[in-house]
């Protein structure tokens, strides 16, 4: 049984490793971050369990910001909208974690 190589150092990061780390807060940072680690994946910079790991969490981004957009409320701008996924003002007392006692 053929042991799976360790990936070899890179010595130019991927792309799309740059980019991420500028940060993704628009959809052309998100576009632009995703074009670069499919071309990562092609020229075997990035290893394609990365590379499936990363476009499973930008595709979760992406459900926020539709969930956001679809069920969120409006900020004192009229522009900005918020969803808040949890209010733990309501919960009840076993909800919001044991007591810590030192």
């Amino acid at each position: 049984m053929a042991e799976e190589s360790e990936a070899p150092a890179m010595t130019n990061p991927p792309r799309s490793l740059t980019l991420a780390l500028k940060g993704i807060r628009t959809v052309s940072d998100f576009t632009r971050v995703m074009s670069s680690l499919m071309t990562d994946l092609l020229e075997g910079r990035v290893p394609h369990q990365i590379g499936n790991a990363v476009t499973n969490a930008g595709g979760k981004m992406l459900k926020a910001v539709e969930l956001q957009e679809k069920y969120g409320t409006k900020g004192p701008s009229g522009a900005d909208r918020s969803l808040v996924l949890a209010d733990l003002s309501l919960a009840p007392p076993s909800l919001e974690g044991p007591a810590v006692t030192h």
